[in-house]
């Protein structure tokens, strides 16, 4: 007998699983399903897990999915089979090398062996023509269209895939770009296009024509892996839309993505913060810290006021150190980004002793395949997995409800190795993996707070992702976090935000004034001007005008600075707007920074507008507290190395645990998905949506 139901679904492909979370707007309740990713055909992990829950539902009964991957990062990194697409670039004459000379930064300064990442574009493949905007939009030159032609041909003899148009000036007028573009679409059908003025408004070229170069590199495989899945998933009966996240943590539907495929390289991260906001609203705490840690990495975002923070830059495929992406390590792209540090510290990250005799952790993984070596597939290197597992904090009888097995034998034997390079034994390897893991991660938490200028001690900490919860107390009170949350489904936490989000569309402007000569007028226009675009996306996905809204915002700095604060403005932009967006910019860079210059002159760079289609947000389904005793299942010793002992732990059962049960420390929770690890000082308890609280048990 099929389940009757209507279902938003949400599927986030991550490195190690992929996670279907399936919420019934009826009842309120969720449906998980966890399954083991398939690197090399992300598409076959969407396909099976979906085929999972139409074991028992009808295709008709999904309303809509909602799709995180990883496609486009794997790409840029160069996983084998992703190849990347060739690829060309017109731009002004005498600036083609603009995407290579790039800036003047030096990822790693002391390595005279360091190389930046390869070009995307070969030299030979980059055409310049003739023409030439001036900074202030003046056609100097108008367009020479006998280059253009010359480079098409050129471009349709080489099979070129992909054309990026990258014009000097073209973000303050976009009339030669513009006509560029539309002779390339008359002569070459079967080649996708991006023109720099529509992906990115910025005014930094090097920037702006990165960012073009990056979409234009991602078109043909993202369009390819989104067609595919499309067709896969009206295969199996499946016609309902198809949303994926985007990096700035709104949703688009794959139309959308694939014009502007450089929006969804960091979209798998992205949606986890969103599920974090949406929890932070569902148990009413404003101010979070987003902590994911799951198979490769470990992730750390902040939620303000519950909007989560961006950043208006970001390096794609770049590197990170101690939780810190390296400028000029990767490919920059001018998009709003959600703000996160990572750092390689996920399940399975791979443990290993260097030839000093120190224990290391990272920056290798594991993956899906071989996977820790518990999971007995081929691995043959100890990982954070492994060690949690002969500490006694993972069942091995109780990984994906028994369904996965494990291998407790051979973690030993893997640690006992790795101990004996070390000189000591297995348990203390183990302790040193588990304490090295949780300060490379303590680092990137405080990254999102203390270094953005946010006191973490006033956020409450949100912990997911199959691990989070294992390390999530050891990180609060290295960090005088006084409560952590965790969510009823951790491991598959993620996937929630795909169910959650609203849809947005980021559009910016260049315009580069000193705020008191600035013409309100001027900038009300260009707001109006984003407004009616953003509009006008918004209906082409079935938002009504209802649900619509639109944020504004500028980019400031004092005169002098190279890099720009964002600061929110209101509407209609006058005088008053002007003065409470340079009071907001002052407040911000004294956060910031630890100072503000009250006297310095400020300068608007750019111009910014989302614009946002509301969704309803999910509710859970609200379990009338019981107060009963939670009763746990079983007993075992497990090692906690703040006390340094192995201490007799009571198990319990998530699914038996009630609104209204107190945990007192220490103790284990098992559950389908996850893990958590209640550490002594800390007590938790069970609230209404089945979320557990945890906090300090002196502070109760």
């Amino acid at each position: 007998m099929r389940e009757r139901g209507l279902y938003r679904v949400g599927i986030d492909v991550g490195g190690t699983f992929t996670d279907l979370v399936a919420f019934d707007e009826e009842t309120g309740e969720l449906l998980n399903i966890k399954i083991p990713s398939v690197p090399r055909n992300p598409e076959e992990g969407v396909i099976s897990a979906l085929r999972q829950l139409l074991e028992s539902r009808d295709p008709d009964s999904i309303r809509l999915i909602g799709h995180a991957t990883t496609i486009a990062t794997n790409a840029l990194f160069g996983q084998i089979d992703l190849r990347l697409p060739k690829t060309a670039m017109i731009t002004t004459k005498g600036f083609r090398d603009v995407v290579e000379i790039g800036r003047q930064r030096r990822a790693e300064v002391y390595n005279l062996f360091f190389k930046r990442p390869p070009v995307l574009v070969d030299r030979r493949h980059r055409y310049e023509v003739e023409e030439r905007t001036g900074s202030d939009g003046t056609i100097i030159t108008p367009l020479n269209k006998v280059d253009v032609e010359k480079a098409l041909d050129d471009i349709e003899r080489e099979g070129v895939e992909s054309l990026a148009i990258g014009f000097i000036n073209s973000h303050v007028n976009r009339s030669n770009e513009e006509e560029a573009l539309n002779i390339a679409r008359e002569r070459l059908h079967h080649v996708q296009l991006s023109a720099s003025s529509r992906v990115s408004g910025g005014y930094r070229e090097y920037e702006r024509f990165s960012t073009v170069v990056v979409n234009a590199v991602l078109t043909p495989i993202i369009n390819r892996y989104l067609s595919k899945l499309e067709v896969d998933l009206k295969a199996i009966g499946i016609n309902k839309p198809l949303y994926v996240m985007q990096s700035n943590g709104g949703m688009a539907t794959a139309e959308v993505v694939e014009q502007r495929p450089v929006t969804v390289v960091e979209s798998g991260p992205a949606s986890g913060v969103i599920a974090a906001a949406w929890l932070g609203w569902l148990v009413r705490r404003q101010e979070v810290i987003s902590f994911d840690m799951g198979g490769t990495t470990a992730k750390a975002g902040t939620v303000r006021a519950r909007v989560p923070e961006v950043v208006q830059e970001y390096e794609v495929a770049g590197k990170v150190h101690m939780g810190r992406l390296l400028k000029g390590s990767g490919y920059p792209v001018n998009f709003p980004f959600i703000d996160l540090a990572e750092c390689s510290a996920g399940g399975g990250t791979v443990a290993w002793a260097d030839k000093g005799g120190a224990l290391n952790v990272g920056p290798m993984s594991a993956g899906a395949e071989p996977g820790p070596v518990c999971y007995g597939k081929g691995g043959t290197e100890p990982t954070i997995t492994d060690a949690n597992l002969i500490l006694g904090r993972l069942n091995p009888s109780s990984l994906l409800g028994g369904e996965m097995r494990i291998f407790p034998q051979l973690s030993m034997r893997a640690l006992d190795k790795l101990g004996k390079e070390l000189g000591m034994g297995p348990d203390e390897a183990a302790s040193g993996v588990v304490r090295i893991a949780n300060s490379m991660m303590a680092k990137i938490l405080r990254i999102v707070s203390v270094e953005r200028g946010f006191d973490p001690r006033r956020f409450t900490l949100i912990a997911f992702g199959g691990a989070g919860p294992m390390h999530a107390c050891p990180l609060a009170d290295d960090l005088q976090i006084s409560e952590i949350v965790v969510p009823l489904n951790p491991g598959m936490f993620s996937a929630m935000g795909l169910l959650a989000a609203d849809f947005f569309h980021d559009y910016s402007h260049a315009h580069m004034s000193m705020l008191d000569k600035v013409d309100p007028v001027a900038i009300e226009k260009l707001f109006d001007e984003m407004e009616h675009e953003g509009r006008e996306a918004l209906l082409s996905e079935g938002v009504g005008p209802g649900a619509m809204s639109f944020q504004r915002q500028i980019d400031l700095r004092y005169l002098g600075q190279s890099y720009e604060l964002t600061v929110d403005v209101s509407a209609p932009f006058d005088a008053d707007s002007m003065r409470s967006s340079i009071e907001a910019y002052h407040r911000r860079h004294g956060e910031v920074y630890g100072y503000s210059a009250q006297d310095e002159p400020v300068e608007m760079v750019n111009v910014r507008l989302r614009a946002v289609g509301t969704i309803q947000k999910p509710t859970l389904a609200e379990v009338s507290a019981l107060k009963k005793e939670a009763v746990p299942i079983s007993e075992r010793l497990v090692y906690f190395e703040g006390s340094e002992l192995w201490l007799k732990t009571p198990v319990y059962e998530r699914r038996g645990l009630t609104p209204g049960n107190i945990l007192k420390a220490p103790a284990i929770v098992e559950q389908y998905d996850s893990t958590t690890v209640l550490y002594p000082g800390w007590v938790a308890s069970v609230d209404k949506n089945g979320a557990l609280i945890l906090g300090r048990e002196k502070q109760r």
